[in-house]
């Protein structure tokens, strides 16, 4: 368990490096306390991540471990090129984010959720999960998540504008196709 919790808190850290969400981040703590933004974040991927490692749990149940490790690791490649792509938060996505009303852990958690579906972070926990222990996964990913969310709140309320985002794209996609090339050699070696 504590090896597929260190990977997964790893993975989904370097996941996260540049992602939509870590945008979605430093906006919220533009508007609301830092802590507020972590507590909904945590809540959000908490939820997010446990549908994620089930999935994957039961796909890794189903499939031969060489095969899902291959397929893993050409999603690591894929998620390497969707990093070096980046994200960036629409001028209509910052004004939903800034004019929010309620209680601000409710609304960073409901925009969090909603954000997660379907993304890089979620997909790579799915790719996780098929391989490694369930439940280091799932609190590994959640680990990770938060401490790379945490990381650009503090990061955004010191440097403002100013993040070399260029350089943790570019790092992020490397770390992933490292990640990437190791599961499709290791799976091709274990097919032969």
């Amino acid at each position: 368990m504590l090896g597929s919790l260190a990977l997964s808190s790893v993975a989904i850290f370097v996941a996260e490096l540049g992602d939509k969400s870590q945008l979605m981040a430093m906006t919220f703590a533009t508007r609301y306390r830092a802590w507020q933004v972590l507590i909904g974040i945590t809540i959000a991927t908490t939820a997010v991540h446990a549908a994620s490692v089930a999935l994957g749990f039961g796909m890794g149940e189903l499939l031969p471990t060489e095969w899902i490790a291959l397929i893993a690791g050409v999603a690591f490649l894929g998620f390497a090129a969707w990093t070096l792509r980046g994200d960036r938060l629409t001028e209509e996505e910052k004004g939903k984010a800034a004019r929010s009303v309620g209680s601000a852990v409710l609304v960073v958690t409901v925009a969090f959720f909603l954000a997660e579906l379907g993304d890089k972070t979620m997909l790579a926990t799915v790719t996780l999960a098929t391989h490694h222990d369930w439940l280091g996964t799932w609190i590994g990913s959640t680990i990770g998540m938060v401490v790379a969310d945490a990381l650009a709140i503090g990061v955004g309320l010191l440097l403002g504008k100013h993040l070399p985002e260029r350089m943790i794209r570019y790092g992020a996609a490397a770390l992933f196709a490292i990640f990437g090339g190791w599961l499709i050699i290791d799976a091709a070696l274990a097919l032969a």
